[in-house]
């Protein structure tokens, strides 16, 4: 039913409709948002990646061709992105020493400045394999459902339902872990 309504939404967009649009990136950005951080793993850089996104399927809506997969379609827009992004840091490192010196330490350390159970959260996803972290974030912040997952990954849903009780199981235990840590240290 969602597929079809967003498949619907994208067709719209062909003709300009900027309604269609809102409707299609509220239904949809926490999914692409969240594939794009499980790649990225920087939530500015996946929030710039989601922004991109948008801009391209608004900019190529011509190109969709409705074949019940608009997210599919989203989120391949968005990986390519990512892995353009990343080639790019790769070739111009994004900050020299000097520069580093330079800035003062808010500009730089954004994660520094996240809610310490946020940078767990963070710290404990980036535990997870590449995989895992993204059947997780699909799941729980793209509000994508485990068949969805399957279908899009192209894995059986058996293998995604474990990945994920296990991977769950793996954050638990790393955020025990880091609250226990915290706890040793404020002792100390």
């Amino acid at each position: 039913m969602r597929k079809a309504a967003e498949d619907r939404l994208l067709l719209l967009m062909r003709t300009g409709d900027q309604e269609a649009f809102r409707r299609l990136y509220e239904t949809t950005a926490k999914g692409v948002y969240s594939y794009a951080l499980s790649i990225l793993k920087h939530p500015q850089d996946a929030e710039e990646v989601m922004q991109d996104t948008y801009m391209t399927a608004w900019n190529q809506a011509e190109q969709y061709r409705p074949e019940g997969k608009p997210m599919a379609w989203l989120l391949t827009i968005a990986r390519n992105l990512c892995y353009m992004r990343l080639r790019k840091q790769r070739e111009h490192p994004q900050i020299s020493y000097e520069e580093l010196e330079e800035e003062t330490p808010g500009e730089l350390c954004a994660q520094i400045e996240l809610a310490p159970e946020k940078q767990l959260l963070l710290d404990a996803l980036a535990q997870l394999s590449e995989e895992e972290r993204k059947i997780v974030l699909l799941h729980d912040a793209g509000q994508m459902k485990h068949r969805e997952i399957a279908e899009y990954l192209g894995c059986p849903l058996s293998t995604v339902l474990s990945k994920y009780r296990r991977a769950l199981k793996k954050l638990q235990k790393l955020i025990d872990i880091g609250n226990e840590i915290k706890k040793f240290e404020k002792k100390g």
